[in-house]
Parts: C-alpha cells; sequence; structure tokens
C-alpha cells in the first residue's frame, strides 16, 4: 500500500469521529484549513501535556529530540499546538480512557462533549496545530499507561529540580 492511500485511510478513520452526513466537511477543512474540528471521545480521546510537563519528562526542549523520544516512549500519535496557552502536547489515546482518567487539572483527559482541531495528516510542521508524531495507520493510539509514565516522570523532574532551587 503506499503512502497516499494509507493516509486516506487514516484521514477516513479519524473523519469517522463525525456523524456520516458531516464528514465530507472535516475533508473540505482540511483540505481549506489543514485543521479540522473533530469530537472527542468517539473516536479517541487526548490528554492535554503542558510543554514545560514534557520537557522535563524528556529532559530537552529540543523539538527534535522530543519527538524523537515521545515516538519512542509512546507508541502513538501526538499533536502539538504552538498556538494555545501553555503549548500543549495531545497524545491520542483510547476513546474510553477518560472514564477511568484520575481527575488531573494538570494533564486532564479531554473526550465525549469536546471537540479539538485535528491537522491534516501531511501537517507535520509548525506553525499552528500539526502532527509532533503523525497515525501510522488507522486506528493508531498511545497507550494510556504510556502517557501516565510520561506524565509521572515529568513530575518528578519538576520536583526535583524545585526541590534544588530551594536548596
Amino acid at each position: 500500500m503506499d503512502r497516499a492511500m494509507l493516509d486516506r485511510f487514516i484521514t477516513d478513520w479519524l473523519a469517522r469521529s463525525l456523524p456520516p452526513e458531516k464528514r465530507h466537511q472535516a475533508h473540505a477543512d482540511w483540505n481549506d484549513q489543514g485543521v479540522a474540528l473533530l469530537p472527542l471521545g468517539a473516536r479517541f480521546s487526548v490528554v492535554r501535556l503542558p510543554e514545560r510537563l514534557v520537557h522535563a519528562a524528556v529532559g530537552s526542549s529540543n523539538l527534535t529530540t522530543v519527538a524523537e523520544t515521545l515516538t519512542e516512549r509512546l507508541q502513538g500519535p501526538v499533536i502539538r499546538d504552538t498556538l494555545a496557552v501553555g503549548l500543549p502536547y495531545y497524545p491520542l489515546i483510547q476513546w474510553h480512557a477518560g472514564v477511568v482518567w484520575e481527575n488531573d487539572e494538570e494533564a486532564p483527559c479531554l473526550g465525549e462533549g469536546t471537540y479539538m482541531g485535528v491537522p491534516h495528516i501531511s501537517r507535520v510542521t509548525p506553525p499552528g496545530t500539526y502532527w509532533l508524531a503523525p497515525p501510522r495507520f488507522e486506528g493508531d493510539l498511545c497507550r494510556p499507561e504510556a502517557v501516565q509514565q510520561l506524565i509521572l516522570r515529568g513530575r518528578a523532574v519538576v520536583a526535583d529540580q524545585a526541590e534544588a532551587a530551594r536548596a
């Protein structure tokens, strides 16, 4: 299967988060704007990770290093939004993970009742919303446990830095 066909399967899978009569709108938005507004909690949910937490967990703010490390650790797609407050990263996880996700203000799971601007599969560079790690196949998602481990690692590093600053 060639890359164009695979990308079409992936974008069709993403668009299927919308009702059938609205899926054409996602494709039109991707063509016109590069980003389509999709509901979360149907095909996938996302975890909003602040930049400082991710960079602490990775040990770098270099975007190439961050992208390589997140791809290796999370084994799934990650969206980055360079226009949002906190410059968040959004790993895509199973749609039902939000039901059991700890109520976390710093790294919340966004699911049912929330919409998100999802970039076209080919949008892999800033500015704006883009795929830091694009989906590799239809249904590709990060494991929630891997995202939780990243959060725990980031929090531990931030706590260590705060302790060292107080000393």
